[in-house]
């Protein structure tokens, strides 16, 4: 069975880059749209991993990264927090939330993608 990511980006464009790019590491993908969304589908769908944008609408990537490590069905999933550059956001802030990882923008998909396979211990 393939491992499962789930992707929460407001960006359309980004959204599809890192789609394509798991989906050619032979990962299944689920994508959000905004932190909420991503809170729901993440509990109800359980992926192998979540990648989160900060600045998304409705609830920001920390918002639902502190949801889903709050939640005891969806602690033990790791997280990669993706933020622009020109944000100011410490990467200690995405750590202390729990965050696995975290990745500047613009971010090289091959990189995301080699993350991905190192976390989920995929060759």
């Amino acid at each position: 069975m393939n491992k499962r990511i789930l992707i929460a980006d407001d960006e359309p464009h980004m959204l599809r880059v890192t789609e394509l790019s798991l989906k050619k590491g032979g990962f299944e993908v689920i994508l959000a749209r905004d932190g909420r969304q991503a809170v729901e589908l993440t509990t109800a769908q359980k992926p192998d991993l979540v990648v989160l944008d900060v600045v998304m609408p409705e609830m920001d990537g920390f918002e639902a990264l502190r949801a889903l490590k709050g939640n005891p069905e969806t602690a033990g999933i790791p997280v990669i927090i993706l933020t622009s550059r020109g944000q100011r956001i410490a990467q200690s802030e995405a750590e202390s939330s729990g965050a696995t990882l975290y990745l500047t923008k613009p971010f090289s998909p091959s990189e995301l993608l080699a993350q991905a396979r190192k976390l989920l211990g995929v060759a």
